[in-house]
C-alpha cells in the first residue's frame, strides 16, 4: 500500500486572508483528484465534540456493545474462521435531522446526548452549505446553486449515522464496512483520532485517511459527481477493523431532498455529457440494491428505468 502520498488537509481560517487563493485551489484540487479531505480550524467549538465523542463511546458500552454481541453470536461470528464478505463490522444507529428529526424518537439516549446532537447537527447542517458555496466559487457556478439544485422542493435532507467498531480478533477475515462509494451529496466525519481505519481507493492503492484531533473529514458523494459532470469525484472508500481500539465514527449525510431533479449543470455539460439526468429517490431506491458494487453501472442503469432490475440488488441503505 502506497502511504508516501500527502493527504489534503484543509485549514479554513486561511479563507479570510492572504492564503485565500491558495486554499480553494486546496479544495478544488481535492475535489477533483481525491474526492476527500480534512478539515481544521471549521468553527466548530473543540469542547462540544470532546463531549459528544465521550457521550457517544458511553452510548455504545451502554446501549450498543451488548446488541453488536448478539449480532457476532446470530450470524456465527465470534471465531470468524473463513473470510465474510457479505457483514459488516460495526454497530450503528441513524439520527434524521431534515426533514423532520427523529432525534426525540430514539429510546435509548439521554437527554443530555439528544441535545449535544441535535447541536451539533445543526452546526454540521451550516458547515455543508457553506461548503457547497465554496465548491460553486471553484466551478464557476452561481452562489447558491448546489444549494438551490439539492432543494427540491421539499428541502434538502441531512441526516447521521453514529457508528461504532469495536475490536476485531482477526481483521483480515472482515471489514469494519465494505469498499462503496456515497449515494448523496456532501457527507461530514467526525472520526476517533486515536482509532484508525478509514481508507480510500486512489490509483489502485488503499490510502489511509489520518485520524486528526477535532478535525472533520468531508468527502463527496455521487450527485456531486453527476452536477459537476465528473469535474468532482465520488471515491470508493472503505473502514478496515483493527485488533485493538474501538472507532467511533459520526458520519452526516447532506443530501439532495427526494424529489430534487439532479443533471449536470449546463455550464460544466458537454454534447457529450456522460451523466444521466434523475429524480434523487430514484437514484436512492436502486443505491439501496447496489450499495457495494461500481457507480458507473448505477449511473448506466438509472439512465434507462429499464435497466434498474437487471442490477441484482444485494445491501440495503439508510437514506434518511
Amino acid at each position: 500500500m502506497e502511504q508516501n502520498i500527502k493527504f489534503p488537509v484543509v485549514n479554513l481560517s486561511n479563507l479570510n486572508g492572504e492564503e485565500r487563493d491558495q486554499t480553494m485551489a486546496l479544495i478544488n484540487d481535492a475535489c477533483e483528484n481525491w474526492g476527500f479531505f480534512e478539515i481544521v480550524n471549521h468553527g466548530l467549538p473543540h469542547d462540544l465534540m470532546d463531549n459528544i465523542e465521550k457521550m457517544t463511546k458511553e452510548h455504545y458500552k451502554i446501549s450498543m456493545e451488548q446488541k453488536f454481541n448478539d449480532m457476532l453470536k446470530s450470524k456465527g461470528l465470534e471465531k470468524l474462521e473463513t473470510e465474510v464478505e457479505d457483514v459488516d463490522w460495526e454497530s450503528t444507529f441513524y439520527l434524521r435531522h431534515l426533514p423532520q428529526s427523529n432525534i426525540f424518537d430514539i429510546s435509548d439516549m439521554s437527554d443530555e446526548y439528544r441535545t449535544v446532537m441535535k447541536d451539533f447537527g445543526k452546526r454540521l447542517e451550516n458547515l455543508a452549505e457553506d461548503l457547497l458555496d465554496l465548491f460553486c466559487e471553484n466551478l464557476g457556478l452561481e452562489r447558491g446553486y448546489l444549494k438551490k439544485v439539492f432543494h427540491g422542493t421539499k428541502g434538502p435532507t441531512f441526516g447521521t449515522k453514529v457508528s461504532n467498531y469495536p475490536p476485531c480478533p482477526k481483521p483480515e477475515m472482515i471489514k469494519g464496512l465494505r469498499a462503496h462509494t456515497d449515494a448523496g451529496g456532501i457527507i461530514l466525519l467526525f472520526q476517533d483520532d486515536k482509532v484508525s481505519g478509514l481508507q480510500l481507493l486512489k490509483d489502485g492503492d488503499w490510502i489511509d485517511v489520518p485520524p486528526l484531533n477535532n478535525s472533520i473529514v468531508i468527502n463527496l458523494g455521487d450527485q456531486l459527481e453527476v452536477i459537476t459532470n465528473g469535474k468532482y469525484k465520488s471515491v470508493m472508500h472503505r473502514v478496515v477493523t483493527q485488533k485493538e481500539g474501538n472507532r467511533m465514527s459520526i458520519a452526516s449525510f447532506y443530501n439532495p431532498g427526494s424529489d430534487a431533479e439532479i443533471s449536470p449543470a449546463s455550464s460544466l455539460a458537454s454534447k457529450e455529457t456522460k451523466y444521466p439526468s434523475f429524480v434523487f429517490d430514484d437514484y436512492m431506491k436502486l443505491y439501496a440494491g447496489v450499495k457495494f458494487q461500481p457507480k458507473e453501472p448505477r449511473f448506466e442503469a438509472i439512465r434507462s428505468a429499464t435497466s434498474v432490475t437487471e442490477l441484482n440488488p444485494t445491501a440495503s441503505v439508510e437514506t434518511f
